[in-house]
């Protein structure tokens, strides 16, 4: 008798698009999203680097594409949703993960310039992106799920990063709305709030706070940051069939530094 089974991966059959992809958190979740099952659409502001992970998921036997896109842009947002249906014909499943960051800093030394940016990118941008998707989701799949990207610098005061976190604090908003909203038609919307991850953001961030990586991981039981492919994890779970009956949730994916 043949006891051996197949199990399809996380992600089988589904479309799926995702911002931020040319590195870090985004590049991760592409290579996964690819290797559970999923045809991907990369989007990010850098070509060179989002073509540099669409040649690596397509190398390792995934379905990927890719496209310039500038959160800031509302017009490029919803081109690059159109053209993931353009693709692939359907759109099942978004990660809304693209972002930016200021130096750290108490909120009277941020300019003008600087808060709108972040809030285009960080809010506008997620918002955008979502009612893109919702159309193109309702209008082919039928139901889907979206996860935006927080953080856990959101679910607290955040002195060092006050605007970021404040945008975050606002996505959480826009996410449970969503899950209200689109919920009686079966599209489901959760965010993850990352803790400490080892990202260019972290690293960029510590250029202004040295010792920043050993003060998170000291505050994190787990004693380490995260890897790019461990925040990928849950963004996956969640868009996935096996989290049938998640919506509206901001999930901590933190190694325990909030418990």
């Amino acid at each position: 008798m043949d006891n051996t089974f197949t199990t399809q991966g996380l992600l089988a059959d589904k479309v799926a698009f995702i911002t931020g992809a040319g590195r870090g958190i985004g590049a991760a979740a592409a290579r996964l999203f690819a290797r559970e099952g999923a045809r991907v659409l990369l989007a990010a502001r850098t070509e060179e680097e989002l073509k540099a992970v669409t040649e690596e998921v397509r190398a390792a036997g995934g379905v990927a594409d890719h496209v310039v896109c500038d959160l800031a842009d509302a017009t490029s947002v919803r081109a690059a949703v159109d053209r993931v249906v353009d693709l692939y014909g359907r759109l099942d499943v978004a990660f809304n993960n693209g972002a930016t960051i200021t130096p750290p800093g108490p909120m009277d030394q941020v300019s003008e310039a600087v808060f709108d940016h972040v809030y285009a990118v960080n809010l506008r941008g997620p918002w955008l992106a979502m009612v893109a998707e919702v159309a193109a989701i309702r209008a082919t799949a039928g139901t889907g799920a979206i996860v935006n990207n927080s953080s856990v610098g959101s679910l607290m005061g955040n002195p060092e990063l006050p605007v970021y976190g404040a945008m975050k604090r606002a996505v959480n908003s826009l996410t449970e709305s969503a899950a209200i909203t689109y919920g009686p038609e079966g599209i489901r919307v959760n965010a993850i709030a990352p803790g400490n991850t080892a990202t260019e953001m972290i690293r960029t961030w510590e250029t202004h706070s040295p010792g920043l990586r050993e003060r998170l991981a000291a505050h994190t039981p787990l004693r380490r940051a995260a890897d790019p492919d461990e925040i990928a994890q849950a963004a996956a779970w969640l868009l996935s069939d096996r989290a049938s009956y998640v919506t509206g949730a901001v999930l901590r994916v933190d190694g325990g530094a909030r418990a």
